[in-house]
């Protein structure tokens, strides 16, 4: 008799939005935008935004609550953080602190750190180490944002962020679980952008001048927007295509066979051409269009709700895929629902 399979399958998922809310109106007076364009063009409804006493290790510890649920903090083997770099403290440990608030005092902690597409990359760096270690049986995967503090609404230049929204995400993953079994994933890397996007008032290259940085420079900034499109706009497209397709080949079904798409958010146009390009449509996917971007959670979101509102169902292989600055595309299959 051949050796049953081990998987690695997310047992829950939890999610936490904070009460304040930007929406489109808000947006359109902040930015000089006409509103329009902003429910139109970027596809933003509303976005939530965090009050001053709300952190992100905080968020992160509520979405970690309400996907633990019944489950016993305690039992967890492992806490990971993957969320925004921008937390509670310039310098701080937000996976340590999400295990403290919520009681995991038997888990091991750390961090992954790869701006938006950390998430999803996470999902096959956590598979991996838990195939191979038995004594990693459940593990919490925590992404957390209040980059909404980081947003200049009158710098033209960065009005590609303006779909920023604050909140947080939590997946729980399981060993030998054959439930929303995590397949395999694929990653492009183009590290010509790393510098393009930034808070450019705050890091050793600037240690001298914070005492007299401009107001400016504590938001995110692009330094040469025009710039960046020129390299960027003819490879994106392109790039998510191919690592969608390459996760779903390496998962197993191929790219013919996507039944849903988890993405990052994004403007709806490049959702829907995204779509188009594997036989998709939008009932396939979960448009965040209520909560804008929340970094590397958007797409445990889309899963969340997709699967509430019925449109993620039992049987449907997933992909999810993401982006972020620097410049980083990534995608990972999931086979949703038991596995037979």
């Amino acid at each position: 008799m051949a050796e049953k399979q081990i998987n690695v399958g997310i047992r829950s998922i939890g999610c936490y939005v904070p009460q304040g809310i930007r929406d489109s109106a808000w947006i359109g007076a902040a930015s000089g935008i006409p509103e329009p364009v902003i429910r139109e063009k970027f596809g933003i409804r509303q976005v939530h935004k965090a009050g001053p006493e709300e952190t992100v290790s905080s968020m992160g510890a509520e979405a970690a609550r309400r996907c633990l649920g019944d489950f016993d903090p305690r039992d967890l083997d492992l806490v990971v953080y993957c969320g925004s770099e921008y937390k509670d403290y310039y310098l701080f440990n937000c996976a340590a602190r999400v295990q403290y608030e919520i009681g995991a005092v038997n888990a091991a902690v750390f961090e992954i750190h790869n701006l938006c597409s950390a998430g999803v990359w996470s999902l096959k760096v956590l598979k991996s180490m838990m195939l191979q270690d038995p004594e990693l049986k459940h593990v919490l995967l925590v992404s957390s944002s209040k980059e909404g503090d980081l947003i200049n609404y009158r710098d033209s230049d960065s009005r590609f962020m303006f779909n920023f929204g604050d909140g947080a995400a939590a997946a729980l993953l399981e060993r030998d679980l054959d439930e929303n079994v995590i397949l395999e994933s694929a990653m492009i890397a183009d590290g010509q952008f790393a510098a393009d996007v930034s808070v450019p008032g705050i890091g050793c290259r600037n240690f001298e001048g914070f005492r007299n940085m401009p107001w400016e420079d504590h938001f995110l900034r692009v330094l040469d927007v025009a710039n960046m499109k020129e390299r960027l706009d003819p490879i994106t497209l392109g790039n998510f295509v191919s690592v969608i397709a390459k996760a779903a080949d390496r998962s197993g079904f191929g790219r013919a066979h996507i039944d849903y798409l988890a993405p990052i958010f994004m403007k709806k146009s490049i959702l829907l051409h995204l779509l188009d390009q594997f036989g998709l449509a939008e009932e396939n996917t979960f448009v965040l269009e209520e909560y804008g971007h929340c970094q590397s959670a958007d797409c445990f979101i889309s899963l969340l709700e997709g699967a509430r509102c019925g449109k993620l169902k039992a049987g449907d292989r997933a992909v999810l895929v993401s982006a972020g600055t620097g410049y980083t595309w990534a995608a990972t299959g999931v086979q949703w629902g038991p596995v037979k």
